[in-house]
């Protein structure tokens, strides 16, 4: 069980170094193609953009498939469209590359979690989700200062770096995940059930409090270097111990997160985590003025924003568990949608507050995410184990190794 989680993680890793490692090489890229940094910047939205949109439609469009199947040919777009990216001879090619990225991206991120929740019982949900999307943690302590340092050189080493991420993604799905029986097939539910979810209220909320949350998280993480200048004074070495520190925390935030929903109920990680974030967000004005209370800060929020970010997903599948991977989609594509808004919003917030106080943006909105995680609490009906169908186990057969 164990090693089919990390398997799934695998893949998490490699999209996670991608989604994140490119506002590290921003100024080399801008450089070699001849445009702007804040053009450069584009990659990072429409990468976001693109993934917000394609996660719900290709979970409806490829329901019927075995999942193994999917799995594979979603890493295999997902690389293939990064070998293309570091080929890439223009500006233009390379933002059409991004869009093939985050396709396949928005295909395997959201079907690893729903088969996750699949290969366990409902009580260790958390923990699953918690493995698997810990392999984006992982990227964000280890992939992405490795891919930042490669591009110091050469921003496409950065690129041929996921690459090869995620060729060892496909290997080992490829190798050591089974498929299952085909039993239930016919079963599968038609489009229109599919989209039934979409009519729950209870799933509209859960989706708008996942965009709150990380709109409020990376409108303060964007603008992390101007939030804590007085404590690194500008220097590149002092930010990246700020930003390794999160990282660190982001790993045990996912690991933690997962225990605790299996322990405590997502309701109230949910709850915990937002008042945290809150009051990390309130104190960064005057944590930012040193190093150790900045490093302090990129912990705590990581912790809590991590944490948060297993307990969302866990509690839109308990909504409707048949429908995991289209609740998935819908939750990841809020996160990529709140992730592309971070930057407009943090920027306007400086603009407004100031470069010292622009981080009580943060606390407001986490507040309001907070409320509406609050607003379904209880209504939810109880959790149950995923249906056998393939939307849900496909590719997570119980017969795998």
């Amino acid at each position: 069980m164990r090693l089919r989680l990390l398997l799934l993680a695998l893949g998490t890793f490699a999209v996670g170094t991608d989604s994140m490692v490119m506002a590290g090489i921003l100024g080399l890229v801008a450089r070699d193609l001849d445009v702007s940094v804040p053009a450069a910047g584009q990659m990072v939205t429409v990468f976001a953009l693109a993934y917000a949109v394609f996660a719900p439609l290709l979970a409806t469009l490829t329901a019927r498939w075995p999942r193994r199947r999917l799995l594979l040919a979603a890493l295999v777009v997902f690389t293939a469209a990064n070998a293309l990216s570091a080929l890439a001879p223009t500006y233009e090619t390379l933002l059409a590359t991004r869009v093939l990225a985050a396709a396949g991206a928005a295909l395997y991120t959201p079907t690893a979690n729903a088969v996750a929740t699949g290969l366990v019982p409902p009580e260790q949900r958390g923990r699953a989700l918690g493995t698997v999307m810990g392999g984006m943690t992982v990227a964000t302590a280890l992939g992405v200062p490795l891919g930042t340092y490669l591009g110091r050189v050469e921003w496409r080493l950065t690129l041929w770096l996921v690459v090869a991420l995620g060729i060892v993604a496909i290997a080992g799905v490829a190798l050591f995940l089974r498929e299952p029986p085909a039993a239930g097939r016919s079963a599968t539910p038609g489009l229109r059930e599919r989209l039934a979810p979409l009519r729950d209220r209870r799933v509209a909320i859960g989706v708008l409090t996942t965009f709150a949350y990380f709109l409020a998280v990376n409108a303060v993480y964007i603008y992390l270097g101007t939030a804590v200048r007085t404590a690194t004074g500008g220097d590149a070495d002092r930010l990246s111990l700020v930003l390794l520190a999160g990282g660190a925390a982001s790993v045990a935030g996912t690991w933690v997160g997962g225990r605790a929903v299996d322990r405590l109920g997502a309701d109230r990680v949910l709850l915990l985590g937002g008042a945290v974030a809150a009051a990390a967000f309130t104190a960064l004005p005057w944590l930012g003025r040193t190093m150790p209370g900045a490093m302090a800060y990129a912990a705590v929020v990581s912790m809590a924003g991590w944490t948060i970010g297993v307990a969302l997903p866990h509690r839109l599948v308990s909504v409707d568990p048949a429908n995991a991977p289209l609740l998935i989609s819908l939750n990841s594509s809020a996160l990529y949608t709140g992730i592309a808004a971070g930057g407009a919003t943090g920027s306007a917030a400086i603009a407004l507050l100031g470069e010292r106080w622009f981080p009580l943006t943060g606390t407001a909105l986490v507040v309001a995410a907070t409320v509406l995680a609050g607003a379904v609490r209880g209504g939810r009906r109880p959790v149950g184990r995923l249906a056998p169908t393939p939307s849900a186990v496909s590719g997570g057969s119980r017969s795998a190794p």
